[in-house]
């Protein structure tokens, strides 16, 4: 044995490196997904705190949001809050609500613009007040993303950005990416991205379409609120 195989080995044994050919089993531990088969696939087991994940969507409505609902219900439950920014929709609050989302920690943020969007997810994440926030940023670029990934780190928090599946062919500091299609009564998530050796399949996660929702939880229930009239620094 050299002296350098020695020293890699060391490197390997004390400090967090993944290999390429191998899921990052020494990931942080995720926030569970709810489903078993896509926790299994991802480094730590669930949704990374502190860094991006990017769903890339063939289209809206197709399901993306049942993939988070569950691990949003966790952290409600807990008590922590949740913020969605920009959603091109209203959230649909009985929906929400059946789910086992507490209302009450949940927060809707309008942003009147794409750099008042940018400025209001970077004081979300580091201000610490949110354990998850779900954006919709069709059109960020990658120093934008940067900037977000590092207010991600910053607050430790679930970070899910929803862009377009177009966007899966641009550069992105995210470390897991999934571009999700419809397949009939189930939803294709692609793994694009992650600390690890890529899957050769999708996986299909079965998921209920139309949303039924049950309950008379009120839209009012929610706190909405927009950015002040401030840009995101350039």
């Amino acid at each position: 044995m050299t002296a350098s195989s020695t020293a890699l080995d060391a490197v390997l044994l004390h400090h967090p490196v993944w290999r390429g050919g191998a899921l990052a089993l020494a990931a942080p531990q995720g926030i569970p997904t709810g489903f078993g088969l896509l926790d299994r696939e991802l480094p730590g087991g669930g949704w990374p705190a502190g860094a991006l994940t990017e769903f890339l969507c063939a289209d809206e409505g197709i399901g993306e949001l049942q993939l988070v609902l569950p691990a949003l219900a966790a952290l409600s439950r807990a008590g922590n809050r949740v913020a969605w920014l920009a959603p091109p929709h209203l959230p649909y609050a009985p929906a929400l609500a059946a789910a086992g989302v507490r209302l009450e920690f949940l927060t809707v943020i309008r942003a009147p613009g794409r750099r008042d969007a940018l400025w209001a997810a970077e004081q979300v994440l580091r201000t610490g007040t949110c354990r998850a926030l779900l954006a919709w940023l069709p059109r960020a670029n990658y120093t934008e993303l940067r900037r977000l990934a590092v207010a991600a780190e910053a607050g430790r928090a679930f970070t899910a950005l929803f862009r377009p599946l177009q966007a899966a062919g641009e550069s992105s500091p995210a470390p897991l990416r999934l571009g999700l299609e419809p397949d009939g009564e189930r939803l294709a998530v692609r793994i694009l991205k992650r600390r690890g050796a890529l899957l050769a399949a999708p996986l299909r996660i079965p998921i209920q379409r139309p949303v039924h929702a049950v309950g008379g939880a009120l839209l009012s229930a929610f706190r909405t609120r927009s950015p002040a009239a401030r840009p995101c620094p350039a």
